[in-house]
This record gives structure tokens, C-alpha cells and sequence, in this order.
């Protein structure tokens, strides 16, 4: 078993920005990767960015590349989602996911990962 806990989210004003957080615990050694998703309000849940443990590699989503960056610490075993340039479409509960193979991770559904966190709202204000 793998517990995520995530925080970092908030309340921000569009232009603004936030770093998430996602502290992962338990079985961690079989973690392949890590993901980031979120949900807003009537909308189904849609890929923000991924990343491979192991070697750091990460993808985007279009509609967020340029503006987040998704990193982790071997360390702490956390992952951060620094989000810039805030807009209210951001506005979502975000969580973050973890996959224990490559086949779960590469599924941007997300339908396939191992465990999630409880999940963070975010809300941009215009």
C-alpha cells in the first residue's frame, strides 16, 4: 500500500501561483511514477503532468505546459506541482496519483493508477 497525502492548495488570484504538494508513504519502492490530476466542478477528471521517478522525465498537458513544472524529491518521497500563471479555468480539485508499472503510468486517463491522494482544491479568482 501507498498513502498520498496531498496540500498546497488554495485560494489565489488569476496571474497568481501555488505549489502543491504530494507526500507519498508505505510501499514507495514499487512507485514508478507520479501524476497529477484534477477535476473541476461537471468536468471529468483530466492529466496535468506526470513524472518518472526513477529519471526525473515528465510530460504536460497541453493546456498547462509553460505554466507548471512537476518535480520530486527521492528524499522525501514528494512530489510538487509549482503552478504559475494562474487562471480561473485552473480552478479543480487536484490529486495526485502514483502507478506502480509503466503500463499504469502511461495511461492518461489516469484510470489506471495505483493510488491517490484525497485531493486539493484550488480556486483562481479573476
Amino acid at each position: 500500500q501507498v498513502q498520498l497525502v496531498e496540500s498546497g492548495g488554495g485560494l489565489v488570484q488569476a496571474g497568481g501561483s501555488l505549489r502543491l504538494s504530494c507526500a507519498a508513504s508505505g510501499r514507495t519502492f514499487s512507485n514508478y511514477g507520479m501524476g497529477w490530476f484534477r477535476q473541476a466542478p461537471g468536468k471529468e477528471r483530466e492529466f496535468v503532468a506526470r513524472i518518472i521517478w526513477s529519471t526525473g522525465s515528465a510530460l504536460y498537458a497541453d493546456s498547462v505546459k509553460g505554466r507548471v513544472t512537476i518535480s520530486r524529491d527521492k528524499s522525501k518521497n514528494t512530489v510538487y506541482l509549482q503552478m504559475n500563471s494562474l487562471k480561473p479555468e485552473d480552478t479543480a480539485v487536484y490529486y495526485c496519483a502514483s502507478a506502480a508499472s509503466a503500463a499504469h503510468y502511461y495511461d492518461l486517463s489516469g484510470t489506471k493508477y495505483d493510488y491517490w491522494g484525497q485531493g486539493t482544491q484550488v480556486t483562481v479568482s479573476s
